[in-house]
């Protein structure tokens, strides 16, 4: 391990949280292990409070004149820039807000969850945003190969590309930030320790595949690729030692994929996208209202790419246990 000192699996401030102390009783036990409150128990903590967040900004927002009705107003399988941002805020805000708290009772630092500030969107962002955007075009360019997607003419032109291209910028790296430091990162950083890097990860990526068939144009495959870019992210945080290669890798990914090549993404179209693509040809090619995800390709691109990270970062940055 080259980074926070860690030599045992656990970060360090994790190993002086609640140093073992003298023998405790059965009930005790369920609760507490040799370094403080066991992982299950903070885990479960974590969530609490994000929702305890969510549910607060909710009310507060319903309280808030018109902000209420906007939200309702939206379409939810419509992407634009405005809503995206002002979702993905949300969920920013609870998650920074939880982690914090976490931060505060297990005497740690973002750091320790992965996610040092002192790097934000340094050198390790700017590597994953063309690893993304790579593997997106590598997916588009093989079903272009079979005849099932054409790029169409330019839906954009000037300030309006421009104007739609930052915005989704934005929205895109909230995204690649809540979902890389959610599960990737305080929820990785907890369990992890306890049952091993890997384990947690595939645990951890199952049900970040899951969550995706809320969207109301996913389908179980796409779901299932959702799940294993989730795999080949925590193999990047494991190589790289932090989340800001995925965060890069997974923001490019989605950036390029609705915005600009202008397709479905997890089953979502977007208002305000550069070309006139199209899909022609059988779902299991094309992916469908999925998207690219949803391609028989989806899972080659996916491996192709975690044979890159191996030989670009052959060095593990954090122990598989």
């Amino acid at each position: 391990m080259t980074t926070n000192g860690e030599t045992s699996g656990l970060p360090a401030a994790a190993e002086e949280f609640h140093p073992a102390a003298a023998p405790r009783s059965g009930i005790e036990n369920i609760f507490m292990g040799p370094h403080g409150i066991r992982a299950g128990w903070r885990l479960l903590l974590f969530i609490f409070l994000m929702l305890l967040c969510l549910k607060g900004e909710g009310f507060t927002l319903k309280h808030i004149p018109g902000v209420d009705a906007w939200f309702k107003a939206q379409n939810p399988n419509l992407m634009t820039p405005p809503t995206t941002i002002a979702f993905e805020g949300i969920l920013l805000l609870a998650l920074v807000i939880s982690t914090a708290l976490m931060a505060l009772v297990e005497k740690r630092t973002y750091a320790d969850y992965y996610l040092p500030m002192n790097q934000f969107l340094g050198k390790r962002f700017w590597q994953g945003v063309p690893y993304g955007f790579a593997m997106l075009s590598l997916a588009l360019g093989l079903i272009a190969a079979l005849h099932g997607f054409s790029l169409g003419s330019v839906a954009l032109s000037g300030a309006d590309a421009l104007k739609y291209g930052a915005l989704y910028g934005i929205a895109f790296l909230m995204v690649g930030l809540f979902e890389e430091f959610s599960f990737r990162g305080y929820m990785q950083a907890t369990l992890g320790p306890a049952i091993g890097f890997w384990p947690a990860a595939i645990v951890l990526s199952i049900f970040f595949g899951a969550i995706h068939l809320n969207n109301g144009g996913e389908a179980w495959f796409g779901a299932a690729m959702a799940g294993s870019f989730g795999v080949l992210a925590s193999f990047a945080l494991q190589r790289t030692g932090n989340l800001w290669f995925p965060i890069g890798m997974h923001a490019a990914w989605d950036w390029s994929e609705t915005f600009f090549y202008s397709v479905p993404d997890s089953g979502f179209l977007a208002k305000g996208h550069l070309l006139n693509s199209t899909f022609h040809g059988p779902t299991w090619l094309t992916g469908g209202t999925v998207g690219p995800e949803g391609s028989v390709f989806a899972f080659f691109v996916l491996l192709v790419g975690g044979v890159g990270i191996h030989f670009i970062f052959p060095k593990k940055q954090i122990p598989a246990s």
